[in-house]
């Protein structure tokens, strides 16, 4: 079984730390990468050339952290996903947290986004999960459910393949906090059925929220678990070489 060790950068690290970032990350990692490993690092926009120039010849892969859903056109700031394609870029964050809290994205637009990115041949990862009030107030699989739902309706069992799952409680996301084994398997184990029963499919799906190397192994041991997406362990080279390490003891 593959494993997926994705590190998000969110709205961190400059030309200096990406060359540091390297050199930190394949020297602890000593053996390189295995093929059942995929591993891939989210940049800013900014750096999304630099990160490509500097990973260039390893199996180290680049995404975005985000995109809009129209080609082109007035939408001032925005990123189009043909910016990404023309630069060689073609995996993608949809639907973290972040944006959907801070940055207001619903539903309906995140599903328009998914559309776009599987017409241009993107690899998205969609995210998806509840917050704690949502949890505490027994809410969890009802909002999983509805972002599933919402954001997945604009396409077909086919397309839904080609999409990679981070289930990501937001009460974890960078609070230290993290979800137990058994509440994290117990949520991939609820995706995983709707999946399976509504659309045929069975895709990966991530965990994030708060991984560290001293967590990562209780959760990516579960064969529900795919990876993870991992926030601010990966700004650091050698301790994101020790979870694809932590990852490689689980590949099948």
């Amino acid at each position: 079984m593959k494993k997926f060790v994705f590190g998000n950068w969110k709205m961190n690290m400059l030309r200096r730390d990406i060359e540091e970032w390297k050199d930190k990350f394949f020297t602890e990692l000593e053996k390189g990468l295995n093929e059942k490993v995929s591993v891939c690092i989210f940049v800013p926009f900014t750096h999304l050339i630099i990160a490509k120039e500097i990973f260039k010849n390893t199996d180290v892969e680049i995404g975005a952290q985000n995109m809009f859903f129209e080609e082109k056109g007035a939408f001032t700031g925005e990123i189009s996903p043909l910016h990404l394609v023309d630069i060689g870029v073609k995996n993608v964050i949809i639907g973290h947290s972040e944006r959907r809290k801070i940055f207001k994205e619903d539903d309906e637009m995140l599903s328009k986004k998914l559309k776009k990115a599987i017409e241009l041949s993107f690899k998205p990862v969609f995210c998806i999960g509840e917050t704690l009030d949502e949890r505490e107030s027994g809410k969890t699989e009802e909002v999983l459910e509805r972002q599933l739902r919402e954001g997945l309706k604009l396409l077909n069992s086919e397309e839904i393949k080609k999409i990679i799952i981070a289930y990501e409680p937001v009460w974890a996301i960078g609070t230290g906090r993290v979800a137990t084994p058994e509440q994290a398997v117990s949520a991939h184990r609820f995706i995983i059925e709707f999946l399976n029963k509504n659309y045929d499919v069975n895709i990966p799906i991530l965990y994030g929220g708060s991984i560290k190397p001293e967590n990562f192994d209780s959760l990516v041991k579960n064969p529900e678990i795919s990876g993870g997406l991992v926030g601010g362990a990966s700004l650091k080279g050698d301790s994101f070489a020790k979870l694809v390490k932590i990852a490689l003891n689980y590949i099948s």
